[in-house]
């Protein structure tokens, strides 16, 4: 086999690249010329030597001792600042932030519960709000949020007082919401539980019959089982009262004066289903 030459010189060398041609020197920067900043600069303020003395006292305003007045209730204006700023965060869309602002919530009834309905009108138009926004959370589609919501209700449930706990939460028994209905049932009724016969009577024991027998045909389970519980609460409370009232008849039985007490109070429908729950 006829071998193939090898060529073993070396390649030819390429040629250099021809150099640019230098760049033609820059022109000396001229020298800027020093400008007094004294002059034509319109945002520097008047040495207060210049300025009239008039201009300089009403500048400042000043209050004398005599005129202090002191703020009044520093602490109830403290807590209608912080129930704001946490009705703000919780209309926040941010998921995180309004569970946050839930769980504060849940701290303040637990450390000032006593406090908060007992106040000025601006700090309880505040709870006010803080109460519609926790109803509406507790019936959200987010779980996390809904069960944070939940906690916060029940630690407000046995952290405030009941009976002006329990006039705020009447009114949403017939909220068009089915959700913050239900709710609302469910803190009444652990409200209820806690409240004794006679702060029932300071509410009124057919106001409170009345809300319980509506709720009991309402389209949510929950809120006909909250109702449940409210009514049982009210039958020990009425028993209570009647079995330590000296001047009830004898011969009286109790079954008898609560089936009297709900028939005087609700229609003829409502008192079959309330004396029905009693005798289970």
């Amino acid at each position: 086999m006829a071998l193939r030459s090898l060529d073993n010189t070396l390649p030819a060398l390429v040629a250099e690249r021809p150099k640019k041609p230098a760049a033609k020197a820059a022109a000396a920067p001229t020298a800027e010329v020093p400008r007094d900043s004294r002059h034509n600069d319109e945002n520097s303020p008047l040495p207060l030597q210049s300025q009239p003395a008039k201009a300089v006292e009403q500048a400042v305003e000043y209050v004398t001792s005599d005129d202090l007045e002191p703020l009044q209730n520093p602490e109830s204006r403290s807590r209608e600042c912080v129930m704001v700023v946490i009705v703000k965060a919780m209309k926040n869309p941010r998921s995180a932030l309004c569970k946050t602002s839930i769980m504060a919530c849940a701290d303040i009834f637990r450390s000032f519960g006593r406090l908060l309905l007992s106040s000025s009108t601006k700090e309880e138009a505040a709870f006010d709000n803080l109460l519609l926004q926790l109803l509406l959370k507790a019936s959200q589609d987010k779980r996390f949020v809904c069960e944070e919501a939940e906690k916060a209700l029940q630690t407000m449930a046995v952290s405030l007082p009941p009976l002006p706990l329990l006039e705020k939460l009447k009114s949403y028994v017939n909220h068009t919401n089915l959700r913050v209905r239900a709710k609302a049932a469910v803190a009444i009724s652990k409200c209820v539980s806690r409240m004794e016969v006679e702060v029932m009577k300071e509410f009124g024991l057919a106001t409170l019959l009345q809300a319980a027998a509506e709720l009991l045909n309402d389209r949510l389970p929950e809120a006909r089982e909250a109702s449940r519980s409210i009514i049982h609460s009210i039958h020990n409370g009425f028993s209570r009262d009647n079995t330590s009232n000296e001047n009830a008849e004898n011969e009286s039985s109790t079954a008898e004066l609560w089936e009297s007490f709900c028939s005087s109070n609700l229609p003829p429908l409502s008192v079959q289903s309330v004396v029905r729950i009693i005798s289970q």
